[in-house]
């Protein structure tokens, strides 16, 4: 088979692996609207309206270029929404078929002397990985609905795949054009979903492991530190102080200077590029070649990021849906900061105990951010709600390092996990017997089994006056990051992609939304329950789905494979892993039994786990081909795994994929409406409540005479604004 052109024959199977993937979304991608966010994301892409923080200019306008094609019809603007993520999700699909060809060409050795059972079994390979992948529970989930997560799962491959490139020509003169391409698929990613980032600590480490032959543990824990620094400068810097910049000069020269609004933006603007352009003809001149590759790739970053332009640039248009009104540089800050949500603390601060406990004694009350707005008399910002700037601060002795558990609105659900915390009355309050009745009284019931969890946090909020709450220790917070945060809504979550489902029932810690095998013995182990005489709802429940750990085995397979093989690609690839799944679930810092299971936010480590599904293949031909000295070995190989890996999984997940005759968003939006009589006002709620209802209206122009208050934004001063409008 010597005559096989492997470039040939590796561009015709990456586009077959593509063009299954695309059919697959496209047969089973939803009509219309779905729940959650996919009515705004909708509505703002195909209209280019600003949706909630933190924003996905870019998105939305790859939404805007994809509705154009309904040619009028806006019934058909959901669908072709929904499309751009099948369409961004068979791309995935390609860039990893390619990934993996490239990375196994990097093990084999010099892929000009492969062999024929080598060639076919890095395609095979490349084949069953990929498509393992396009299978998927969750990747297949985000594939068929208008969300950003398809989009930047395709990021992060298209980055992966760059630095595999930029290795491969790092040390020709032209090489780091990679890299530059790199930086503006960084900028890119902004304007989609910050997950694309999460391939920075891989990529820096593939440049370590590429120029220092010779890796020692002191510079391999540099390399680690200074690839999160890298990460994070990015992050947490160079993107939020842009905006500070911007944001400081508007201020400044139409405060202090007189200026008209806008015009320190502008002049912001045309100083940027001033420093830019004089420091690359300053490294340029002296020769300073890293300094001019380092600008560059800054300056790259920054061309990326610039979609978000296109959110003051409509705020300013005043469309329907302005979520935050982010027209000015200080506004758009505050939309990158998520300065609309609660403030999470990663290392240190308060607990849900937090709410118990009263003011801080020695700093109760911590001045607020700023907010700044545009006063059309005086031609000047304002600041407004001036009496408001300083907001209540957390009681230090409530707070604790590593606080995973800080919701107060989830104490109850806390408490499962710390379970009832100790309480006494404040010496102050000792002598007066009826509250020392009361509260001897309410720990007699605790201790007797009469109260529950939500009675024992009303009791607490009632008291709190009067009474000292123990706070949760760090053993507790460090339990529960390790069983909740990291077992339930991480490796649950991975062992429904790689091992089986048990249902599509949101789990709390009950018989739903589980692991299985459909290996009865490990299920009844792991469930505690008989998985014999199920009722027919549960075994009919098309998202039972058991893979019997066949795609689990053949990814550790791989994963010991190249553990064995390249410990230097192994520790990027882990890295890759960790931060796109673990970190995640860390850095959010997710609180217990949210409205949604949330493992569409942790699919890049499938991606990166589907990777080692690939070198699997190729571990077992290669351990085969010594023993089986036959042309059919790899063929076979790649054939079998085809079937036991990509194969049970598309045959298990197409039923409870299959979207394409869900009609329930829409409709239960358009039962809300015709509920209203003429020109009602109808008040929601939450995202389901609501995003459907926007849709229906501002797409499919649905009862536009019924107006429309989400409750739970109508406390925030941009809404109420907006509210007031016709």
């Amino acid at each position: 088979m010597a005559h096989i052109g492997f470039k040939k024959w590796n561009t015709l199977l990456s586009w077959f692996s593509f063009l299954v993937a695309l059919i697959t979304y496209s047969l089973t991608v939803e009509p219309t609207v779905s729940f959650w966010d996919a009515g705004e994301y909708i509505l703002t892409s195909s209209k280019l309206q600003v949706g909630h923080p933190p924003g996905a200019p870019l998105f939305q306008m790859f939404g805007a270029f994809f509705s154009t094609f309904t040619f009028g019809n806006n019934e058909l603007i959901g669908y072709m929404m929904n499309m751009m993520s099948a369409v961004s999700s068979a791309f995935t699909i390609l860039f990893m078929f390619w990934t993996i060809s490239l990375l196994l060409r990097k093990l084999v050795g010099n892929e000009n002397d492969l062999t024929e059972t080598q060639k076919v079994a890095i395609l095979g390979s490349s084949l069953v990985g990929s498509l393992a992948f396009a299978f998927t529970d969750s990747f297949w989930f985000n594939a068929v609905e208008t969300e950003v997560y398809a989009m930047a799962t395709l990021i992060m491959s298209v980055l992966f795949y760059l630095a595999l490139r930029w290795e491969r020509e790092m040390d020709t003169p032209r090489g780091n054009r990679w890299l530059i391409l790199i930086a503006f698929v960084i900028g890119l990613s902004f304007g989609v979903h910050f997950m694309g980032l999460l391939t920075i600590p891989a990529i820096g480490l593939i440049y370590y492991f590429k120029n220092y032959k010779e890796v020692t543990l002191k510079g391999f824990i540099i390399a680690n530190v200074a690839s999160v620094a890298i990460l994070l400068f990015i992050f947490k810097l160079l993107a939020p102080n842009i905006l500070r910049y911007f944001s400081a000069m508007e201020i400044f020269f139409v405060n202090s200077i007189g200026l008209p609004f806008n015009s320190g933006s502008i002049i912001a603007g045309i100083l940027l590029v001033a420093v830019i352009y004089f420091g690359l003809k300053y490294s340029r001149d002296k020769q300073y070649k890293h300094l001019n590759t380092a600008i560059l790739c800054v300056t790259f970053v920054i061309v990326g990021f610039s979609s978000w332009m296109m959110l003051p640039i409509r705020a300013n248009a005043d469309v329907v849906i302005n979520e935050n009104d982010p027209s000015d540089a200080r506004e758009l800050l505050a939309y990158y900061n998520l300065e609309q949500y609660p403030e999470t603390h990663l290392f240190y601060g308060p607990q849900f105990t937090d709410q118990y406990s009263g003011l801080d004694e020695n700093e109760p009350y911590i001045d607020d951010k700023p907010n700044y707005e545009k006063d059309e008399k005086t031609g000047k910002y304002v600041i407004i709600n001036d009496w408001e700037k300083a907001r209540q601060n957390y009681n230090a002795d409530h707070a604790s390092i590593l606080p995973r558990m800080w919701s107060g609105e989830n104490a109850e659900n806390y408490m499962i996990f710390t379970g009832y915390l100790d309480f006494k009355l404040k010496p102050e309050y000792q002598m007066e017997n009826e509250l020392r009745g009361a509260v001897t009284n309410f720990k007699n019931d605790v201790a007797s089994g009469m109260v529950d969890y939500e009675d024992y946090h009303t009791f607490l909020k009632q008291f709190s006056q009067y009474i000292d709450v123990e706070k949760p220790s760090l053993g507790n917070n460090i339990a529960y990051m390790l069983e909740y945060q990291l077992g339930y809504m991480y490796w649950r979550y991975f062992m429904w992609n790689f091992v089986g489902r048990q249902d599509d029932v949101q789990g709390k810690y009950d018989n739903h939304g589980n692991w299985i095998s459909g290996i009865g013995f490990i299920d009844e182990w792991h469930l505690g329950l008989s998985q014999k005489d199920l009722p027919s709802d549960v075994k009919e429940n098309k998202a039972r789905n058991t893979y019997f750990f066949l795609p689990f085995i053949l990814g550790l397979i791989g994963f010991f494979f190249l553990f064995n093989k390249d410990k230097k690609l192994f520790w990027v690839m882990l890295v890759f892993f960790l931060f796109t799944g673990l970190a995640i679930q860390v850095y959010t810092n997710v609180r217990p039994f949210e409205p949604r299971e949330r493992d569409y936010s942790v699919v890049g480590s499938f991606y990166v786990f589907a990777l080692w599904i690939g070198f699997g293949v190729y571990a077992i031909i290669d351990a085969l081909k010594s023993k089986v000295q036959a042309k059919f070995l790899a063929p076979a190989v790649t054939l079998i795994c085809l079937i036991l890996v990509p194969g049970i999984l598309a045959a298990n997940n197409w039923d409870d994929h299959d979207r394409s005759g869900k009609y329930t968003a829409n409709a239960m939006a358009k039962k809300y409406l015709d509920s209203c009589a003429e020109n009602g006002i109808l008040f929601s709620i939450g995202d389901n409540d609501t995003f459907a209802l926007w849709y229906a209206q501002e797409i499919e122009g649905y009862r536009t005479d019924v107006r429309v208050v989400n409750t739970s934004l109508f406390q925030t001063d941009w809404y109420i604004d907006q509210m007031k409008r016709k």
